[in-house]
This record gives C-alpha cells, sequence and structure tokens, in this order.
C-alpha cells in the first residue's frame, strides 16, 4: 500500500524537522508509525528516511561482526552480500504465526548491521552494553492519536494540508480505538486534548475536503458506530 508507505515517510520527514533535536519522545512517535505500518500490506521502507531514523535512535547500525552471534556463525554473517532479516522462520512448526516479526532479529545490509529500538536484536545489544544509557530504553507506549496530532501540528507549519487530511481521513475507530472501535463516546473524544487539538487544525487548514478523497475514508453507514463517525466527519470548517 503505496499511500501508508509515502504517509509514514512524509510523517518521519516532518516530526524530525520540527521537534527538538534532543526530544526523546521523536523515537517513541516513530515507533508508533512502523507500528500502524506493520498493519497494511506494506514494503520495507526503512531507507527511505534511514538518516532520520538513526540519528533520533530509532534504528542502529553496527558493523556485522559486532551481532552477539558473529563469532559463532562467521561465515554465515561473511557471506550476506545482499539485504537480508536475519529472523528464521519453520513454517512447519506448530506455533508458526506467519512472517509479521521478521525484523525481531534485525536486519543486514553490508556491510552494516541493523536492529530497530524494542525489537529482540535491539535488547541483545543492550545486554550486550552495545547500547547504553537513552538507547538502552524501550520506546514508551505512545497512543496514535497523539502522534497523530503531533504530525498535524508540525505539518499546519509545513502548509502540508495533504498530510494533515489524511491522517485525520482514517476516522476515530482506528485513531482513537482499536481492533474492537472506538471505546469512547462523543463527548469523551470531544474532552481529549488530542483529539481537539487535531481538529482544530483540520478546520484552520479546511483538510476535511482532503480527509474525504482519501481511499481510507469509511463511509459513515459502514462505520462501526455510526455516531461517532457522524460527529467525527461533521466537522466545520474555518
Amino acid at each position: 500500500m503505496h499511500v501508508i508507505e509515502d504517509l509514514v515517510a512524509d510523517s518521519v520527514r516532518v516530526l524530525d524537522g520540527h521537534a527538538g533535536p534532543d526530544d526523546p519522545r521523536v523515537r517513541d512517535w516513530f515507533a508508533v508509525l512502523y507500528g500502524f505500518q506493520g498493519g497494511y500490506d506494506c514494503s520495507f521502507t526503512h531507507f527511505r528516511v534511514m538518516d532520520v531514523l538513526l540519528r533520533r535512535g530509532y534504528t542502529y547500525r553496527f558493523p556485522v561482526e559486532r551481532h552477539p552471534d558473529h563469532a559463532e556463525r562467521s561465515a554465515y554473517f561473511g557471506g550476506l552480500t545482499e539485504f537480508t532479516g536475519l529472523r528464521a522462520f519453520d513454517e512447519d512448526a506448530p506455533g508458526f504465526e506467519g512472517y509479521d516479526s521478521w525484523l525481531e532479529d534485525g536486519y543486514v545490509d553490508p556491510p552494516f548491521l541493523y536492529c530497530d529500538a524494542g525489537t529482540e536484536l535491539w535488547r541483545r545489544m543492550a545486554d550486550a552494553g552495545e547500547l547504553r544509557g537513552p538507547d538502552a530504553v524501550p520506546p514508551r507506549r505512545t497512543p496514535l492519536i497523539d502522534v497523530v496530532r503531533e504530525i498535524a501540528v508540525a505539518a499546519e507549519k509545513e502548509r502540508d494540508h495533504d498530510l494533515i487530511g489524511l491522517w485525520y481521513a482514517f476516522g476515530c475507530e482506528t485513531l482513537v480505538g482499536g481492533p474492537a472501535g472506538c471505546p469512547f463516546d462523543v463527548g469523551e473524544l470531544a474532552e481529549m486534548p488530542a483529539v481537539r487539538e487535531l481538529r482544530a487544525v483540520v478546520r484552520r487548514t479546511g483538510a476535511l475536503s482532503v480527509a474525504r478523497r482519501s481511499p481510507f475514508a469509511v463511509p459513515r453507514e459502514f462505520a462501526g458506530d455510526h455516531e461517532l463517525e457522524a460527529w467525527w466527519w461533521g466537522l466545520q470548517e474555518r
């Protein structure tokens, strides 16, 4: 889904451009964005913004020789000549659940080894002393709506109304809810600071028209909660 891939990459860039260089929240926000992207049929896109991910401490890069298993598997690592995910899967194993966890053991793009904060290889590198201080702390769990609010505020400064509208189009069931839908009523949503601020940005920028054209906009008649979606889309602009 190239729309999702572009949305996440553009969001990474806009957040990086508007947050302070030492703001630790940016790393948490990136974790949420890539978790969101992982829910869709997307390609691996880290290298579009790898410079940002490395600088913000979401992704870490090492010489391949620093892998904890390198001494025992030097021939394997020495034979890697192209991009390779390091997690091995047994499709016949009773508990096989697919390939969603393929990044957990890191990946190699010769001559470098990479891992993302919070993954299994990241934990091993921290345990081995390769990562210290804030780099050895896992990303903090952050609600998606809080991240989208930050994106909208930053995108308004960039006059990127498309980015704002594309995020708003996902609706409250995705941005504030979960697999079972949005657990809040209209009154509760209206009092959430992140929701209020996001809607204020949408009003000021006229981004609702962009949201309505999005392929991810859910028609009210198909929404899990018609009242919530009617309120979400009934926003008065300007």
